[in-house]
């Protein structure tokens, strides 16, 4: 087979590859599975998709940035999707999902455009954040461009440490709080290379993050990174463990 034909079969398999993984993220369909799981006599549900139960008392979260500018950011809270594309609750640039950081429910959620928009609105809503709260942020294609040197400062004081570097198209997931008094762990930023960033839409470059959380105790659905963060509130100490995963998928079709 020539170089010509292979390179096509190449391209071929991995557009096929892209469009079943896109399918199951519009479609929201469950990817963390496993042989074994396809053969049990009983399958079992867990709260948003993890491989575990989290222990009594504890809240199970899962987030999932934006890919590129097709799939949009997902965010699951006790098996409830806050935010997502089938919600028809998620938009280009910074989405946010705010939760009560002592009963786990949900306050509020928005999107704000970075490309586009104004970013006075979104410095006007993290104004409103109060104390004890738990904000969780996607991106989803450009989120950068209208950020300056306020909101970037209010973002950072809610405890993200690459806030004040993100670029454009960077693909970023962060879970911080209102009060809180030290950098958070849980955060990850990866940056595109330039070129790509500017690609036509026949070019594809996929980067998903997610993030498997309990919080208030101890647990470990996978073998991952364990990360402790505790929160000093008006009205208490927060503690949260969680344990972190990172899924990086890369799709590049050539045109």
């Amino acid at each position: 087979m020539r170089a010509g034909g292979i390179l096509k079969l190449a391209a071929l398999v991995s557009v096929f590859f892209l469009a079943v993984f896109l399918a199951f993220q519009l479609l929201e369909i469950n990817m963390d599975f496993n042989l074994g799981n396809v053969f049990a006599t009983r399958l079992e549900h867990y709260k948003c998709g993890l491989s575990k139960p989290c222990p009594e008392g504890h809240f199970s979260f899962k987030m999932a940035s934006g890919a590129a500018s097709v799939v949009g950011p997902k965010i699951c809270l006790e098996d409830n999707i806050l935010m997502s594309g089938v919600k028809n609750n998620v938009g280009r640039g910074i989405n946010i999902a705010l939760v009560n950081g002592k009963t786990g429910d949900l306050i509020k959620t928005d999107h704000f455009d970075m490309w586009a928009g104004d970013v006075n609105t979104l410095i006007t809503f993290l104004k409103t954040i109060e104390e004890g709260t738990v904000v969780m942020m996607a991106t989803f294609d450009d989120s950068a461009s209208k950020l300056n040197d306020e909101s970037k400062k209010m973002i950072g004081e809610l405890g993200s440490s690459s806030i004040s570097t993100l670029g454009f198209r960077d693909n970023w997931i962060f879970v911080g709080g209102k009060g809180i008094k030290t950098k958070s762990p849980f955060e990850q930023v990866t940056s595109i290379p330039p070129l790509l960033k500017y690609l036509s839409s026949l070019t594809w470059f996929v980067h998903i993050f997610s993030f498997l959380v309990c919080s208030h105790g101890t647990f470990s659905p996978l073998p991952v990174e364990i990360s402790r963060l505790q929160w000093s509130t008006a009205d208490g100490t927060l503690s949260i463990e969680i344990p972190f995963l990172m899924i990086q998928i890369h799709f590049l079709a050539l045109s």
